[in-house]
């Protein structure tokens, strides 16, 4: 029986509750539905900001407030999104269009997490209010990773293509050691330019470039996640699920952080496995 950590990711930095009846956007909100999705067999949140009026920020203040409610309700591992959205304080103008703000971005690295986010992705980002442009050269990933290593935070290190883990994290590695949180985002490609779209091959072709030493989770966007997710698990490698990634199933219903995390444990079960506590999944991440 192997532990497999199930990460929620319940908010994201774009779906309001006008667009979506069981996205949680404030910090008590948040915190409720983590502790409900930890019930069901979570063991990590990953956690976006966002503004009183539903906006996309990084500030820390609000992430330490949010965290304090989460841990306050139950154990779990926190991690905090330095991608943070495409709206709110996250945006600036530029003479050449939208850009997501790289002071923003690393103002969230100071909110108490246990990880955060790292990617190397610099695309242009459709959203509701048009293309915007997140650029993360290398010089600001370098400028990620060395903060987070000042603050204690660990990197969750998001893929997005083969050039992330071939050309981009193996420079930045010296920040870093083993185990190696990976996060492999797939299914993005409609919304991020330069990202992939799952199939079983394009999965096991990212697996197979993974560090030494490396422990991965996979992200498999839209409303149907569990071919890709299956295909994760007999890789090695573990899960995560939410509103963020699948905010509606196939038949276009809404989908809840709770249902989808009853769904994926119902799936590991089903295999033999349970869900990892938090203590595990600490210990697997190198946390503990």
């Amino acid at each position: 029986m192997r532990p497999v950590i199930v990460t929620v990711a319940p908010t994201g930095g774009m779906l309001t509750s006008a667009q979506h009846p069981y996205v949680p956007t404030q910090p008590g909100e948040i915190a409720a539905d983590v502790a409900r999705c930890v019930a069901a067999g979570a063991s990590v949140a990953a956690l976006h900001a966002r503004r009183p009026d539903q906006a996309a920020t990084c500030d820390p203040e609000v992430y330490r407030s949010m965290t304090k409610l989460v841990l306050d309700r139950c154990d779990v591992v926190i991690n905090h999104s330095t991608g943070g959205g495409i709206n709110g304080d996250l945006v600036r103008e530029t003479g050449r269009g939208k850009v997501v703000d790289h002071e923003e971005r690393l103002a969230g690295a100071f909110g108490g997490a246990d990880t955060c986010t790292l990617d190397t992705i610099t695309a242009y980002v459709d959203g509701p209010d048009g293309e915007v442009l997140m650029s993360t050269p290398r010089s600001f990933a370098r400028r990620l990773a060395e903060t987070f290593r000042e603050v204690g935070a660990k990197p969750e290190w998001e893929v997005f293509n083969h050039a992330n883990l071939i050309a981009d994290f193996p420079s930045l590695l010296e920040f870093d050691r083993a185990p190696y949180i990976v996060n492999l985002v797939l299914n993005q490609h409609r919304i991020f330019q330069n990202a992939l779209p799952y199939t079983p091959s394009i999965l096991r072709s990212l697996v197979s470039l993974l560090p030494e030493g490396a422990v991965f989770s996979a992200t498999v966007c839209g409303p149907d996640p569990l071919p890709g997710l299956t295909d994760a698990l007999d890789l090695g490698g573990h899960v995560r699920v939410g509103i963020e990634d699948s905010p509606f199933g196939a038949d276009g219903r809404p989908m809840s952080n709770v249902e989808q995390v009853e769904r994926v444990v119902a799936l590991i079960r089903g295999r033999g496995d349970e869900p990892a506590t938090p203590a595990q999944a600490r210990e697997i991440l190198g946390l503990a």
